[in-house]
């Protein structure tokens, strides 16, 4: 059964946000820190597992092995992007019920074309709204779990066909059975609100830094009206930072130990170690 927390707290009406997890050293981290929902990046798993872009060039068994890596390593529900569903109906069927063997709580889908491109990097092509809706048709009825297993909808419309394009396709998915609406790349305060007036189903947003979107600060989106928001390049850009400042610092003035670094004992615990000692204390020889 998915993790039934995400739907509990869509239930209860009350914002929340929702980090980004690139690799498992993110994803061990923002357990510490306590989050119950983190999100699982198709953008940044790709680039921290095979350094490519996120253009359609990782396969389905591939992102399916990340994000069950994802699910073991963490105690929270996890959201998991699974682009196009990685091709036609019978796909997005094997996808649904592979993610959720994997331990996934929400299987988001996008409307682009496969192979598919990042939502906020130009070149994205649709495929029509029909077609899509089919895809949600089958994802909701792929699903075993059907109260706790979410299908989240993404419309990468905004670009192509506007705001009233991109919100005519998110009827469309809403009336298909989508849990939870995703207008992606919207460009002003001024369109998320209209989005999430317009529904009465969850609508979350996507707060990608750097993107094409505003990234106001997370009360600004709970008064806006979101469900609540990811952040799915944050933790993967400030480590990009920090680990270029500290090699820098490095190759130019030999500093190999700078101020800041994470306990490395404390990282030990976290990552498990405590365990494996346990076990040679009781059975090495």
């Amino acid at each position: 059964m998915a993790n039934p927390i995400l739907r509990q707290k869509l239930a209860e009406g009350k914002f929340f946000v929702v980090p980004g997890v690139q690799d498992m050293i993110a994803t061990v981290i923002a357990d510490r820190v306590g989050f119950d929902i983190i999100y699982g990046t198709g953008y940044w798993l790709t680039a921290s597992a095979y350094g490519l872009p996120d253009a359609g060039i990782a396969t389905y068994s591939q992102m399916v092995d990340r994000m069950a890596t994802v699910a073991r390593t963490s105690k929270a529900a996890l959201i998991a992007d699974a682009d196009t569903g990685y091709g036609g109906l019978l796909n997005v069927h094997h996808t649904v019920k592979g993610y959720e063997a994997a331990g996934i709580t929400a299987v988001q889908l996008e409307d682009q074309e496969f192979p598919k491109k990042c939502g906020h990097t130009p070149y994205k092509r649709l495929i029509p709204l029909e077609d899509m809706v089919e895809k949600i048709k089958v994802a909701c009825d792929a699903r075993n779990d059907k109260e706790n297993l979410l299908i989240v909808a993404r419309t990468d419309a905004r670009q192509s066909e506007g705001l009233d394009g991109a919100l005519r396709r998110l009827e469309a998915y809403a009336k298909a059975g989508a849990d939870i609406l995703f207008p992606e790349a919207l460009t002003s305060e001024e369109e998320m609100r209209t989005a999430c007036a317009t529904f009465d189903q969850p609508v979350m947003a996507n707060m990608s830094n750097g993107g094409l979107s505003p990234v106001p600060n997370a009360s600004v989106l709970a008064e806006i009206g979101y469900a609540f928001a990811i952040y799915p390049s944050l933790t993967s850009l400030v480590a990009a930072s920090a680990m270029e400042k500290a090699l820098i610092d490095l190759k130019e003035r030999g500093i190999g130990q700078p101020d800041g670094l994470f306990s490395f004992n404390e990282f030990c615990t976290l990552i498990g170690f405590e365990d494996v000692w346990a076990f040679e204390k009781k059975w090495a020889k």
